[in-house]
């Protein structure tokens, strides 16, 4: 079977050229994968349902690949709030990279907000591998996604030590550890 890649981008995000996310979807179409990489509904002022109607139609367009998901940000909590409504079935692979803490979200993004992580419904979400990647020193998620997901989740996330939010302002243009992971499945550990 076909490998599908969904690349999901957060709030504010239109996809700019010098974004790892963006460079991403560039290496894998260049490897011969099918890669969708939309730009999600007002990306200022998102809405949830709106952006559940669109992952859904993304997934429908990948339904004859093995599909694997990298989330950045807000497309975190998409994910988690689509796997705790029974809105997405079982893909191979997520990575989840930079999810916010909840009380962190933009006031334009406050639909995307949990009220609580329902942790087995995320882990059955990925058939395969759930992942996480952060940084150390997030502005949207103070705690840590390690003590805020990964613990719940089951996952030891990978740490990238002061990387902020894990976006081109942190310097995370070209990204060779995303573009690593998507390509090598379970069990390497990537810095």
């Amino acid at each position: 079977m076909r490998q599908g890649f969904l690349i999901l981008h957060g709030i504010g995000n239109h996809r700019p050229p010098q974004h790892w996310q963006f460079l991403l979807a560039a290496a894998l179409t260049e490897r011969g994968h099918e890669v969708r990489y939309p730009q999600l509904p007002d990306a200022d002022g998102p809405e949830l349902e709106d952006w559940l109607i669109a992952l859904e139609a993304e997934l429908a367009l990948l339904s004859d690949t093995r599909v694997t998901v990298v989330c950045h940000s807000l497309a975190c909590s998409l994910w988690f709030h689509a796997a705790a409504l029974g809105r997405v079935g079982q893909v191979d692979r997520v990575l989840l990279v930079s999810p916010p803490a909840s009380d962190r979200i933009p006031f334009d993004g406050e639909s995307f907000r949990l009220e609580s992580l329902d942790a087995e419904a995320v882990r059955r979400s990925a058939a395969s591998e759930l992942a996480m990647a952060c940084s150390d020193d997030d502005p949207y998620n103070l705690t840590g996604a390690q003590t805020m997901y990964g613990d719940a989740l089951g996952l030891t996330a990978t740490v990238v030590p002061g990387g902020a939010h894990i976006t081109p302002d942190s310097g995370f243009g070209p990204w060779p550890f995303a573009l690593d992971w998507c390509l090598h499945p379970a069990g390497r550990r990537l810095s």
